[in-house]
């Protein structure tokens, strides 16, 4: 869908965009094409989309995936995509909040790919709760504010490394990630604009019980960033048993949660569940 047909279908329908939706339309025909790719599609995936709009992207994952469900907030949306796909037999639309959906629905979603153009508002969250579901999808490529998919693939030390970066790296490894300038939108943005992709790890690093106290523990962590760890977690544990596991895994008391790796939080995580 170019440009010109974008705003021809608004104009026909008279449909005004919504920025508290997040309605910024990806319409450029080289970044669409580009985030198909990186999801690398067969005919036997399944795929969610999450924020269809007028449907561009979907177009492109019809015809390469075996399944698509397609969750849109905006009923206006949701009638026009209707008109478009209906009578597509391997298409699902759903008029929904999305992350209000994945919350009270919960389900296994490890045979689907998310390919997304996510509403900036709630990206993080979207990912976050699709991250920590029992069956997590098996790649995540999504079109978000350039400054979260920093925070994706952050690494210890980096500016944006933080609480996102370790609830996301836990069960997904970063690939690639390319910009996409503000321009491939209507209406163009007031942030830049990422696609990152993410790639599920083929065995999980912790258990279930253990990934719950991983969220606790990052969480307490970063609650506060330039206080130290030790301070921040004795809140939630003994100060005797943090301190053992400190020790154990050869942290510093004096760390800040900044400085700290992946691999040295899953040591800890193992440390607290154990003593």
């Amino acid at each position: 869908m170019k440009l010109s047909e974008m705003k021809q279908v608004l104009a026909e329908r008279d449909l005004r965009l919504t920025r508290s939706l997040g309605q910024n339309f990806l319409h450029d025909g080289n970044q669409l094409r580009r985030i198909v790719a990186a999801a690398e599609l067969t005919g036997a995936d399944r795929v969610l989309e999450i924020g269809p709009g007028l449907g561009p992207l979907t177009e492109l994952l019809v015809a390469q995936a075996g399944e698509v469900l397609a969750l849109e907030k905006d009923r206006r949306l949701i009638e026009m995509l209707q008109k478009r796909f209906g009578s597509t037999d391997h298409v699902t639309l759903r008029h929904d909040d999305a992350l209000e959906f994945l919350q009270r629905e919960p389900r296994d979603w490890s045979d689907f790919k998310l390919v997304a153009t996510l509403p900036y508002s709630v990206a993080s969250r979207v990912l976050v709760e699709l991250a920590q579901s029992n069956g997590c999808p098996e790649r995540l490529v999504a079109t978000l504010q350039a400054e979260v998919a920093h925070r994706l693939i952050a690494k210890p030390g980096d500016k944006d490394y933080g609480l996102l970066s370790l609830l996301i790296q836990l069960r997904y490894e970063p690939r690639a990630w390319f910009k996409i300038p503000p321009g491939c939108f209507f209406p163009p943005p007031a942030v830049d604009s990422a696609c990152v992709t993410l790639i599920r790890r083929r065995q999980p690093l912790l258990n279930h019980e253990q990934s719950e106290s991983f969220s606790r523990i990052v969480k307490r962590a970063f609650s506060q960033r330039r206080k130290m760890m030790f301070k921040l977690l004795k809140e939630d544990w003994p100060a005797e048993k943090t301190a053992d596991a400190f020790r154990k895994t050869k942290l510093h008391p004096q760390a800040r949660a900044e400085s700290v790796g992946l691999e040295s939080f899953l040591r800890l995580t193992r440390a607290l569940a154990s003593t």
